[in-house]
């Protein structure tokens, strides 16, 4: 079996050794269970209203990734973190939380700066080697388009250039657009304002980063070196309007750089971590209770796509979109990403360069109002995962494990960067098992939710509450398995993979033990953190 394997690993490494340096593309969508893309055959999906449903009028309709996915594969269980902050910090260093200490959105380690001051331990202090980097270093043009969320220095995180619709609150002094809100004292209260009404919001703090966005770009050849907001030109500045979308504007920006790469004759990374399918504030229409704004318009006719260009009008929360936008919902999200991943692949086939392009296409959770920082079976951390690389052996459907902590190593062997042995990498990279005929790629995969922790193997799953479910058979809903209260009425396969599960466990297990950068003293019983299902350690 060994002298097999090592004939496979052979052939990969002859296969990519022949061809040029591939490009890589990682689409990460925010907020999307497997259960939204089509390919994954769910019964049950999810409403603008963020319920379950059947209702066939709020099915995605994803033509082109649904091609990928039989050229390429998808695979059938994939997992994240359970929300969105860690499954970046795993995404992008290839290690879990009990490394780098990002445990939940509002649970971080802390670390002292060379001031002397307190604060979320950037990930790149942690793991700096992070996907970014490895690219980088083997010569690679990087790229980081769409939500930051990384505390730190955006630069410091290996990407060379960057075009954001930032996630952070701290970038309040945008003056371009009045898409944001804001607190005021109002009789003494602290009270969230909709700043382009004046009107109080019933919803969470935010900036708009769809419509009429707030957008920055890192390191651009028009302001080298710098961060600044866009627009910044004079023309820029006279096509912005209520009009521009920002995945849109995050896209034109990274069509160019990839160009500018291919013209340099130089390979790319290039990280797109879309808002689609985050839920957000709709500014078009205030007042609505649906969770997902619409999107421009796109039509497909059977072999490409064509875009309606939006049209809307009015002001201070009045507004007429024309009939260019659609209805709200997820899966409005889910065929723009198709439009988007369509574009790629026009962009890729006018360069050449389709044949020796990956492209990974996943996302950071589950499904808000269904998945989204749940503990629950595999709801929060259960994800879709498309990968297409030229050459591999596999297509289509894989009933194997993955994690998005494979994405780094992934990335790091197939732009021929080698790990140093003594760094630490939880990931494990896929390449084998896509270029070869290794029939699975790991026996297990894990992830977190602050403290809860939450594993499955290929016959039994671990949730955050601490409940063991049958997950031997895929049911039709992708969720409803069988929980197991009486280990005697299953297989003892069964039970030997619990017992392998739960001696993996405890390397992972540090959330109380080591929740802050090494040297830092815990900081558990200062802050408030989120509501966890399992009990605090004594």
């Amino acid at each position: 079996m060994k002298k097999i394997l090592l004939l496979g690993l052979l052939a990969v490494a002859a296969t990519l050794k022949a061809a040029d340096k591939p490009n890589i593309i990682i689409y990460y969508a925010d907020d999307i269970s497997a259960r939204e893309f089509p390919i994954y055959g769910s019964k049950v999906w999810t409403d603008p209203m963020r319920e379950d449903t059947t209702d066939p009028i709020y099915r995605a309709k994803t033509p082109v990734m649904d091609r990928l996915a039989e050229q390429g594969v998808w695979i059938k269980t994939a997992w994240a973190a359970c929300v969105c902050n860690p499954s970046r910090a795993m995404m992008m260093s290839g290690r879990y939380a009990y490394i780098h200490k990002w445990w939940n959105n509002k649970d971080k380690g802390v670390s002292i700066d060379d001031r002397g001051k307190m604060g979320t331990w950037p990930v790149y202090e942690s793991s700096p080697l992070l996907l970014g980097h490895v690219a980088q270093k083997a010569g690679y043009g990087t790229y980081w388009a769409g939500k930051t969320q990384m505390a730190g220095e955006y630069a410091k995180h290996g990407f060379d250039e960057g075009c954001f619709t930032p996630g952070g609150l701290s970038d309040q002094d945008n003056p371009y657009t009045d898409f944001k809100h804001e607190y005021q004292k109002i009789n003494g209260e602290k009270t969230l304002i909709n700043v382009d009404t004046g009107k109080v919001a019933d919803t969470y703090w935010q900036h708009g980063w769809y419509w009429y966005p707030h957008v920055k770009l890192m390191n651009h050849p028009t302001d080298a070196g710098k961060t600044v907001w866009w627009p910044n030109t004079k023309k820029s500045r006279k096509e912005f309007g209520l009009h521009t979308y920002g995945p849109d504007v995050e896209m034109e920006f990274t069509l160019d750089f990839m160009e500018r790469k291919h013209e340099e004759g130089k390979p790319f990374l290039i990280y797109h971590t879309t808002h689609l399918g985050h839920d957000a504030f709709n500014w078009f229409d205030p007042e609505s209770k649906s969770k997902w704004p619409g999107t421009p318009i796109v039509r497909w006719d059977g072999e490409k796509y064509k875009r309606i260009q939006p049209r809307i009008t009015g002001d201070e929360g009045n507004y007429n979109t024309h009939g260019t936008v659609t209805p709200s919902g997820i899966h409005n999200h889910v065929n723009y990403i198709d439009y988007q991943i369509w574009q790629y692949q026009q962009k890729l086939e006018e360069m050449g360069e389709a044949d020796n392009t990956v492209i990974i296409i996943c996302a950071d959770n589950g499904t808000s109002g269904y998945g989204k920082n749940s503990g629950e079976k595999q709801k929060g951390c259960h994800i879709p995962m498309i990968i297409y690389a030229p050459g591999m052996k596999k297509q289509g459907e894989q009933d194997v494990l993955m994690s998005v902590a494979d994405i780094m190593p992934t990335v790091a062997e197939l732009v021929g960067f080698e790990i140093p042995k003594d760094y630490a990498v939880d990931g494990e990279s896929v390449v084998p098992f896509l270029f070869s005929d290794k029939p699975e790629h790991r026996q297990w995969i894990y992830a977190h939710r602050g403290p809860e922790q939450l594993i499955r193997g290929q016959k039994v799953l671990k949730d955050g509450r601490d409940k063991w479910w049958n997950v031997a058979e895929s049911p039709d809903d992708l969720i409803s398995f069988s929980e197991i209260k009486n280990w005697n009425s299953v297989l003892e396969t069964h039970r030997e993979e619990r017992e392998e599960l739960l001696e993996i466990l405890p390397e992972f297990d540090l959330y109380y033990d080591e929740h802050e950068a090494p040297g830092v003293p815990s900081q558990l019983g200062k802050k408030k953190f989120p509501r966890y299902a399992r009990k605090t350690k004594s």
